[in-house]
């Protein structure tokens, strides 16, 4: 089993000058340790809007800057939001491309669509289309990275006409894909359509067993490829804090992982918003207490090996920590990091290896047939010409001379 760390960049109320700068600081040094120490992924978001539940609304440039500040440690969205009105699909092929070039192909292609109000009207998205939006813009969008040229779209909810998208990614045809799942039903999804089911919903390892067979068992029926490959996995998230002493691990980690469960719900579930105005952290102290959560990653290290093994049993394949939440702090986490490298990491990393060998091999014959299932792609058999402004105008017999030329309507003369 594998293991990541995932970033909102959460900053509760109140803010003070300098605020987020120190936290994307941070976070880029919990990155570059996290690399050095042999974490297999480092997950960023995006979001928009979401005050104090996360700040993370660019998250390729947060990406990037990690990529140059490390030399191993996977780069994974988690997620891009894909309808088209939050990111046009040939500029999350573009991005997706160039950070797999920058970072030496070390991109993880997580997708998603948000189902936020706060977000969906922010960018003037239906919420009702929103599933078709998405699936429409990861198809064409993986197109785009291994066509050349891209043949053009049009569709339900974005068009677009003949043209190369550059530049590619270093990972052919594509860097892995993966989905946010909520719930079963969306991992059966991620599994129908050969992505990898990034869940986010807090699952203990006795249901995690139902999740992954699922998934698995629907891979193994039902599986045609969305993108050009397949990305048989499946991650679950879990809060984190390592200490040495399990209650100052609870003191540490847990109330800030009970706000990132709060503010969640705030946004997406319970809450009633006051942009610019309203405290989630005031709310959530002043909360009754928040239902428990699992919380495998909080503990002493014996204690969140033992929980991280029941994970590993059931068949999941990636543990992906929650430690930056709430208020935890940055000092405490870097030693959380340490800890967990030292005392829990090593088994898992000498049992890894021989087991992707296994489910390679077990998987085969089902990966040749989904991969068999998968749409040709389309190629042009002649590719229009584009002419510049200046030689259609021309071609057209318009005068290029007077175009912009015009005074504003209704502006005085100076």
């Amino acid at each position: 089993m594998r293991f990541g760390i995932f970033y909102e960049h959460q900053i509760p109320r109140p803010w003070e000058n300098g605020d987020e700068h120190r936290l994307y600081k941070e976070a880029l040094a919990q990155v570059e340790l996290a690399d050095r120490l042999g974490i297999d992924f480092a997950w960023e978001v995006e979001h928009h809007f979401l005050e104090e539940y996360s700040h993370s609304s660019a998250p390729e440039v947060f990406l990037a800057a990690a990529s140059q500040r490390t030399r191993r440690i996977r780069l994974a969205h988690g997620i891009t939001l894909m309808p088209p009105n939050y990111n046009a699909p040939a500029r999350v092929a573009e991005r997706i491309a160039t950070l797999d070039l920058v970072s030496d192909g070390r991109v993880e292609w997580g997708t998603g669509e948000s189902s936020s109000r706060i977000e969906l009207e922010g960018f003037g998205i239906d919420y009702m289309a929103k599933r078709e939006m998405w699936e429409e813009a990861v198809r064409e969008t993986a197109k785009m990275m291994c066509m050349e040229p891209y043949p053009g779209y049009q569709g339900k909810y974005f068009s677009m006409p003949v043209r190369n998208v550059v530049p590619k990614p270093v990972q052919k045809p594509h860097p892995p894909l993966w989905v946010a799942c909520s719930n079963r039903d969306t991992i059966k999804l991620a599994a129908r359509l050969g992505m990898g089911a990034l869940t986010f919903a807090f699952v203990d390892p006795a249901d995690a067993r139902y999740w992954v067979d699922e998934y698995y068992d629907t891979f193994k029926r039902e599986c045609t490829p969305i993108g050009r490959a397949v990305n048989p996995n499946i991650a679950m998230v879990t809060g984190f804090m390592c200490h040495e002493n399990p209650e100052v691990a609870v003191a540490q980690g847990l109330e800030g992982f009970k706000f990132f469960g709060f503010a969640l719900a705030h946004y997406y579930i319970t809450g009633t918003h006051v942009p610019g105005r309203l405290s989630v952290w005031d709310e959530f102290k002043k909360s009754t207490p928040f239902p428990m959560m699992p919380t495998g990653g909080i503990g002493s290290p014996d204690q969140v090996r033992e929980n991280l093994v029941r994970f590993e049993e059931v068949g999941v394949d990636q543990v992906i920590f929650i430690q930056q939440g709430g208020n935890n702090r940055h000092e405490h986490i870097c030693e959380s990091l340490e800890l967990f490298a030292a005392r829990v990491l090593p088994g898992f990393a000498e049992r890894h290896e021989a087991r992707e060998r296994r489910k390679a091999e077990a998987l085969a014959p089902y990966v040749a047939r989904a991969l068999g299932r998968m749409p040709p792609l389309a190629p042009l058999a002649e590719v229009p010409a584009v002419e510049s402004y200046p030689v259609l105008m021309q071609r057209l017999g318009v005068d290029i001379s007077q175009i912009g030329s015009a005074r504003p309507v209704g502006r005085p003369r100076d």
